[in-house]
């Protein structure tokens, strides 16, 4: 599969004109849609609407910015589960798998890029290193 799955802290920082990073994440996001699809799957989807006060708004504006949405395969489900069991056993405090995980892991499953701003909740959480290859763009 070609294509970027693109973190939510990405799409927030366009679709909320972040002062600090907006501008960035926007010159990221098309210089990768010149390279192929930008997928956001229902993770992403549900942390980015937070934004948005109507369901109506939000499709739009994933309509706008060409996002596709690509449903979580059952091997990507059971390899975050797997990444959460690593995670506990690191002494990890949280009782259920975070977002991340499951980004990761649908990233590593599909054989996508990601594009994150933020590296370590994918390195340390899910130790994604050897599993993906990740476009740390900060």
């Amino acid at each position: 599969m070609k294509g970027v799955l693109v973190d939510s802290n990405i799409v927030l920082d366009v679709f909320l004109n972040d002062p600090k990073w907006a501008d960035w994440s926007e010159s990221k996001l098309d210089e990768y849609d010149q390279l192929g699809i930008l997928y956001i799957n229902s993770i992403v989807y549900s942390e980015i609407s937070i934004g948005f006060k109507r369901i109506e708004d939000l499709e739009s504006a994933i309509a706008k910015a060409g996002f596709r949405m690509l449903e979580i395969p059952k091997e990507a489900l059971f390899l975050a589960g797997k990444a959460y069991l690593k995670y506990k056993k690191r002494k990890g405090t949280k009782k259920t798998p975070l977002p991340d995980f499951f980004i990761g892991a649908q990233a590593a499953v599909q054989n996508l890029d990601l594009i994150t701003t933020r590296l370590w909740p994918f390195l340390i959480h899910g130790c994604w290193a050897n599993l993906l290859k990740l476009l740390y763009l900060a």
